[in-house]
């Protein structure tokens, strides 16, 4: 809307000030919509061709030629890596000849490179666009490139936007994974195949009703003809241990078919060091306090390996195979805690201590296979996606806890040792279908169905070690069945008018879950049917006002580890445990929006959470013991207000800013104690602030700086420290950008440990996280084969169709 704005605007201003001359203009975009910068556009007269003129397209594509009298003239617009286009045009009047399509060329051009600057970060109406591949980023995984991305938190192991954790895709299809083997698919994916990451806060019908927010990871194209591959890799070195990560990319282009495969291996040790305090009571009165420390080394040494197929048959159909394997073999899984528990009396005196080792080794195979088929109808834009899915998930741990109990004055108290035997295997298959129709050039119509089915068994064996012999201990033996069918449809329409842009959405999901434990012999039954609807309104005061308001109801559904009752001790006292009876937590949100000249922005929101999931530690004050339990929360609320802006300071010096001022509210009931209703709340604040600097004449040498500060806020019944971070990564292109370096250091001052504080009525537990979050980087790239042509001379973010074709 922007874009035509600008156009009228200039088209009016020419036909008034020169009544016999004319103008005209379009807008030149690819086959993905997105605008082509300085793209060559010619126009000559017929009766007239000595009379030539040329320009280049702006950063939006948009051109225009003044000046022109009546008569016939071919227009032509030309870019690298694309087919000319060729129009013939009858000028009688200022005119606005719209979009322009430019094809994709299929010729190898060798021996060519294009280099120029583009924006690292696109901020639009219902998303961030952050383009990776002008980072120095780009030689990371793409786990520390979402450490890095505006508006993404990757704190203690979770990954967050606006409090929530967001639902995960790879070129708009959805990683079927769960919250901790998506963080393992994506720290072994190199980021040097990452195009952009979009970060979708509001997203449309058109994605699953599944997660608050919606992260979409966007690979890069490869639109060289012939073979081209890549070594690369990258070593961090924390405080105890070193870290790598290995892997090579190769990708094969011909007239119809298009190959890629990503192998990535990343063996590491982790280093954490937790203390915990609890104070038990009885009668409203401390009877004893436990101290633990925690030390845990995991070892790991995931292997990815990535596959994509496509085939074009012809202009119209084409289909493509894709495949994620994700391997973590046993002898290199390893996470050995070891902890020290003091014990003390009501007078806080030492009254015994315990000692335990703690060995948990893990195996994982983790086989994804996608199947998508393409078909092009006659009409423009007319389109018809057919998807198939199957994720086979096999997953098994050893467990052996050794606990040495002693008196205050060291002598052996007891012994006590079990062992536990895990495993999981989970079968996810999803059919969809997508219909695209533009109904005219204002206004787009899609539609969907999809279906999905998870099939889940979950088995634990424990075994108490005495006297040497193992003896079954029944009550913590069990195995948990799974089941869960999802059939969903959805619509939505697009409209623009003149000042005004409209998006309405519509989508509905069936869900029957059924889960079994065969211990218990007890079986949870849960059907449901939600409803979706989705509303977008924009209005262009003027071409530097717009105002947007967002509405959303989204939901989010427990995962099948959260649903399975089993415990995992970390000690004799202390575990975690699933809950069969977990509800679907649903959510409202809404968004209003104010943008200034393009470049900065104020939202202000507000989401209402009923039913949160949510992993709470409960301290059993009648057995001394410690549970982390997955349980529904009343609900919570969060409102806040945002602001953004990505702006240029000087020439080779970019800003980018997000503060956000929120509010969030969770009322819970308290378990152990008597389920009375609780209100815990807090005013926080958020702030990220990274500078993007690029030297050298040839901007081969680039720096990002960049600074988080996250303050106090409350989680459930919890309050959590605040915490802040400064990363510095430079990045060195070298030989003609055939390979690059990278050395940097995140979080150099050491400050994204926190304490976790949950004190309310008769619970007290205080927990202190220390990690290796202090880390030095260092990364390269290398590539070879016919790599020359490089695709970032125009600007790569997938921006909405017009705003009319995205939703």
């Amino acid at each position: 809307m922007f874009k035509k704005l600008i156009c009228f605007f200039f088209l009016t201003l020419t036909s008034l000030c020169f009544s016999q001359q004319f103008s005209v203009g379009g807008v030149v975009l690819d086959s993905v919509n997105t605008p082509i910068a300085y793209a060559n556009v010619i126009i000559f007269n017929n009766e007239q061709p000595e009379d030539v003129k040329g320009l280049t397209t702006n950063d939006d594509g948009f051109f225009e030629f003044d000046n022109l009298v009546s008569g016939e003239y071919i227009l032509t617009v030309s870019f690298l890596g694309f087919e000319k286009f060729s129009k013939t045009l009858k000028i009688e009047s200022d005119s606005n000849i719209g979009t322009i399509i430019l094809k994709e060329s299929i010729e190898a051009l060798n021996g060519v490179t294009v280099i120029a600057k583009r924006p690292t970060i696109k901020r639009m109406v219902d998303r961030l666009v952050f383009n990776v591949e002008n980072s120095t980023l780009s030689n990371n995984n793409v786990l520390d490139v979402l450490k890095h991305t505006p508006g993404v938190l990757v704190m203690n192991e979770t990954i967050t936007v606006k409090q929530s954790a967001p639902t995960i895709y790879i070129n708009d299809r959805r990683v079927n994974l769960s919250s901790n083997e998506v963080q393992q698919l994506l720290e072994g994916t190199s980021a040097s195949n990452i195009k952009s990451i979009e970060v979708i806060t509001n997203p449309p019908a058109k994605y699953e009703a599944e997660g608050s927010a919606v992260l979409n990871i966007i690979t890069s194209k490869n639109i060289i003809a012939g073979y081209n591959g890549s070594i690369f890799g990258n070593y961090k070195q924390g405080s105890e241990f070193p870290k790598y990560t290995f892997g090579t990319s190769h990708f094969f282009k011909t007239k119809k078919l298009n190959l890629y495969l990503n192998y990535s291996i990343s063996p590491k040790k982790e280093f954490r060091n937790n203390e915990e305090s609890v104070n038990f009571f009885k009668d409203n009165l401390n009877t004893t306090s436990w101290e633990t420390d925690f030390e845990r080394v995991r070892k790991s040494s995931n292997q990815n390996i990535n596959t994509n197929i496509d085939y074009e048959f012809d202009e119209n159909n084409s289909i493509g195979f894709s495949s994620n394997v994700l391997i973590s073999p046993r002898r290199q899984t390893q996470n050995k805690v070891n902890s020290i528990t003091q014990v003390f009396n009501t007078n806080k005196v030492l009254d015994s201590t315990f000692i335990t080792d703690n060995l948990k080794v893990d195996e994982t195979l983790n086989l994804a296979f996608t199947l998508d088929y393409i078909h092009k109808f006659k009409k423009e834009g007319e389109k018809l996606f057919v998807n198939a899915h199957h994720t086979n998930y096999d997953f098994s741990s050893f467990q052996d806890v050794d606990t040495n109990y002693f008196l205050p004055d060291d002598s052996f108290l007891r012994n006590n040792r079990f062992q536990t035997f895990s495993s999981q295997e989970i079968k996810l298959y999803t059919s969809q279908l997508d219909y695209e129709l533009p109904l005219d050039n204002s206004a787009f119509f899609e539609a969907g169905a999809k279906i999905s089915s998870i099939n889940s068994k979950s088995e634990l064996s424990q075994n108490d070690i005495e006297e040497g012999e193992k003896v079954e201990d029944l009550e913590n033996s069990d195995t948990f069945l799974y089941d869960e069918t999802n059939f969903a449809l959805y619509s939505s329409y697009s409209k623009e008018w003149e000042s005004w842009s409209l998006k309405l959405g519509f989508r509905t999901e069936f869900t029957n879950i059924k889960g079994t434990s065969l211990s218990s012999n007890s079986i949870n039954d849960n059907n449901y049917t939600k409803f979706f609807p989705s509303l977008h309104v924009m209005h262009t005061v003027d071409d530097k006002n717009e105002v947007y308001f967002n509405y959303n109801k989204r939901i989010y559904r427990p995962r099948y580890n959260q649903l399975n009752p089993y415990k995992y001790f970390l000690n004799d006292n202390s575990y975690i445990t699933g809950n069969p009876n977990l509800m679907p937590q649903v959510d409202d949100t809404f968004t209003l929006g104010y943008t200034i000249n393009q470049k900065y922005t104020f939202e202000a929101y507000y989401r209402y959470e009923n039913n949160p999931a949510l992993e709470i530690v409960f301290q059993d004050n009648t057995n001394n013991l410690l549970k982390y339990v997955n349980t529904n929360i009343d609900r919570s609320i969060s409102y806040g207000l945002d602001f953004t802006t990505y702006t240029p300071i000087v020439n080779n010096w970019d800003l980018y800013v997000l503060s956000s001022v929120f509010h969030y509210e969770n009322q819970f009931y308290a378990i152990e104690s008597d389920n009375a209703l609780f209100n815990n709340n807090q005013w926080s604040v958020y702030a990220q602030i990274i500078n993007y600097f690029s030297f050298l004449k040839d901007k081969s040498l680039n720096a990002d700086v960049s600074l988080f500060y996250m303050s106090a806020y409350a989680d459930g019944p919890s309050e959590l420290s605040g915490r802040s971070s400064l990363d510095i990564n430079f990045k060195k292109t070298l030989w003609n950008n055939r390979a690059s370096v990278s050395l940097g250091i995140t979080d150099a001052f050491n400050g994204l440990n926190f304490t976790q504080t949950t004190k309310y009525l008769n619970q007290d537990v205080l927990f202190n996280s220390r990690m290796e979050n202090r880390l030095i980087t260092f990364g390269f790239n290398y590539k070879f084969g016919n790599f020359n042509l490089n695709s970032n001379k125009k600007t790569i973010e997938l921006q909405e169709r017009d705003r009319l074709k995205n939703e």
